[in-house]
């Protein structure tokens, strides 16, 4: 099977949390924790790029997990998702935008920086 695109919307990532309990995946948050002090996506944790590399070795154990990350515009979890890739995980996605996509097109309410 062919990995997904590098790349998934803020409206396909609300629509795998809703079918989250018929479709498992990780949700994973790459920005610091100051960011993640502020906002956060209900069900992600907290991998902070700053030291995504040890901690994704130790808490992503299965490469073919369908994986999505964020960060807050959209480039940090690109790069994540980037080097996921290339050590192996071929499932995993970087949502586009980033948490204020998310705030703009998902949850309004959500409290911006």
């Amino acid at each position: 099977m062919a990995a997904p695109p590098l790349e998934i919307s803020v409206e396909e990532t609300a629509g795998l949390l809703a079918a989250r309990s018929d479709a498992p995946f990780r949700l994973v948050d790459c920005r610091e924790e100051d960011e993640w002090r502020i906002c956060r996506i209900e069900g992600a944790e907290l991998m902070p790029l700053t030291r995504f590399g040890e901690e994704a070795v130790a808490k992503l154990p299965d490469k073919s997990q369908r994986i999505v990350i964020y960060c807050h515009h959209g480039m940090r979890s690109l790069r994540a998702a980037g080097w996921l890739r290339q050590t192996g995980f071929e499932n995993v996605q970087s949502m586009a935008g980033g948490i204020a996509a998310w705030a703009d097109y998902v949850d309004p309410e959500m409290p911006r920086y």
